[in-house]
């Protein structure tokens, strides 16, 4: 999965509304539409295969609704350039994660000589134990 292409098909195909969002803003919180909605459908997203569609849907269940679009609202910012420029990178952020595949782990066995360093300090270990006990 390229990062550039997907950042490209985010932008081109991200359905982004504002709306007045709480918090902070001065006298423009009740007049200025700063907070951003973007709205995604799993469909539209090219470059991607049908296995990493699934996936995505998968791990991103919490975003998505019913319809298969993934959704994002941000208010951090007074400006709405600067929450939609938020939005969207969070929105590439959290599929870049669904989509990674973390490697699988190759069980190892301990070497010979870790085996022979624990068994020589579970015999200190054994002797000091046994010099504290009473002499009969």
């Amino acid at each position: 999965m390229d990062r550039a292409k997907l950042h490209e098909s985010i932008t081109k195909n991200a359905q982004i509304t504002f709306a007045r969002s709480g918090g902070n803003g001065g006298q423009n919180v009740n007049k200025v539409n700063t907070k951003v909605h973007l709205v995604l459908p799993v469909a539209s997203i090219s470059g991607i295969t049908d296995i990493e569609r699934s996936r995505l849907c998968e791990k991103l269940s919490a975003i998505k609704n019913k319809d298969g679009c993934l959704f994002i609202d941000v208010d951090d910012e007074r400006s709405s350039s600067r929450n939609r420029a938020i939005a969207l990178s969070r929105l590439e952020e959290r599929i870049g994660k669904a989509l990674f595949i973390p490697k699988k782990r190759i069980k190892t066995k301990p070497t010979r000589a870790s085996k022979e360093r624990k068994l020589k300090l579970k015999k200190i270990r054994s002797e000091i134990k046994k010099s504290r006990s009473k002499i009969l």
